[in-house]
């Protein structure tokens, strides 16, 4: 496929890698042309384009690897260009999907917003890698209005970059990264903040600082412009974390004021076992089962499921629609983990699908 790649930074540099790795074409676009150059230099993209327009001409797909508050813009303009299939990378994803809906309804089918949870501690161009999404999830924010053949285009690409794609509402998302990736950030950079108020008197314990404060403030280290546009275009789940945050702090004060030492072990037993069960994916050797899902044919099926699927942790290894020609009825094959099955189909069942699975040897 030919896939445009618009803005060459560390994240878009590394897509145009692994699907340049894979035999795609990959065309860029960057404003600014020094990265760009740097970029078909390391093999990123294979030509550059002048405009959005040049970039976008004969594109099976494009991805927008630029700042939050440039997204929108972009897509636009790229589904205007008629690409079939566009996607970007940012943080935040409510504002960006609602924005894309109100300015190009007639092309907002073929825009799915996204979000790969990977990275670097390496900045720009020069710090791009393949095999950066290898194992990372990659989450996916269909719509009601999303094109299913926008969306199993994209997510195969996805599945290329052996990437675990997770679907999710672009509400639900900005909440859960507001936790997992916002707050964090803003503990992170706080703490480093703190620490280094009065340097004289740090500075020789900073010096000896150990693993768990090095852990933590790691991703104080991040560029501050890109986290400008993320802290203020996800600003009511930010807030609504950071509140959550600070109460448990508070709380966590207040036992050890009050020298409770059975409740702070409760509290850090908790933590320790929240932390210890994080899920990691589905295992490659794990028993897979097919399940079939009877869809109506209509708008926001696949959204529903998907993001059903999403919220219930479950990552489903592959995804196929065939439509029935009568009857107004499809199926839904997901490929997914047995151990899955059965807390997807109870959810199916809930919201009035039918459902069938059968064993994968």
């Amino acid at each position: 496929m030919r896939i445009a790649v618009v803005g060459t930074g560390l994240i878009g540099g590394s897509i145009g890698l692994a699907l340049a790795a894979l035999g795609h074409d990959v065309v860029g676009f960057d404003r600014d042309p020094d990265r760009l150059a740097r970029a078909r230099e390391l093999g990123a993209v294979a030509s550059i384009a002048g405009d959005l327009k040049s970039v976008a001409a004969g594109a099976d797909a494009a991805f927008v690897a630029l700042p939050v508050g440039a997204i929108a813009d972009a897509v636009v303009e790229l589904l205007d260009a008629g690409v079939p299939v566009v996607t970007d990378v940012g943080s935040v994803k409510g504002p960006v999907v609602a924005a894309v809906a109100a300015r190009c309804p007639a092309g907002a089918a073929r825009f799915i917003g996204g979000h790969p949870m990977a990275g670097s501690e390496q900045e720009g161009i020069d710090g791009a890698r393949a095999d950066v999404f290898v194992g990372a999830a990659w989450v996916l924010t269909p719509t009601a209005a999303t094109a299913e053949a926008a969306y199993t285009t994209l997510r195969g690409l996805l599945r290329g970059l052996q990437a675990e794609v997770v679907a999710v509402t672009p509400e639900d998302h900005d909440v859960l990264v507001s936790f997992v990736s916002h707050v964090p950030q803003l503990a992170a950079s706080t703490l480093m903040d703190v620490a280094t108020t009065h340097e004289e008197q740090h500075r020789a314990l900073l010096r000896l600082a150990a693993g768990g404060f090095r852990d933590m403030t790691r991703i104080a280290a991040s560029h501050p412009a890109i986290w400008l546009d993320i802290l203020t275009s996800n600003r009511d789940a930010i807030l609504g974390a950071l509140d959550a945050y600070l109460a448990g702090l508070q709380n966590a004060r207040d036992l050890i004021a009050a020298g409770d030492r059975e409740a702070l072990e409760a509290l850090l037993d908790r933590a320790r076992a929240a932390r210890r069960n994080l899920p990691v994916g589905v295992s490659m050797a794990a028993k897979l089962v097919e399940l079939r899902v009877v869809v109506p044919d209509r708008l926001g099926v696949l959204a529903e499921v998907t993001t059903l699927a999403g919220r219930l942790g479950v990552n489903v290894a592959d995804l196929e629609i065939a439509h029935s020609k009568e009857g107004g009825e499809g199926v839904l094959v997901l490929i997914i983990a047995a151990d899955d099955a059965g807390a997807l189909e109870a959810g199916l069942h809930e919201l009035g699908y039918r459902t069938g699975r059968t064993g994968i040897e």
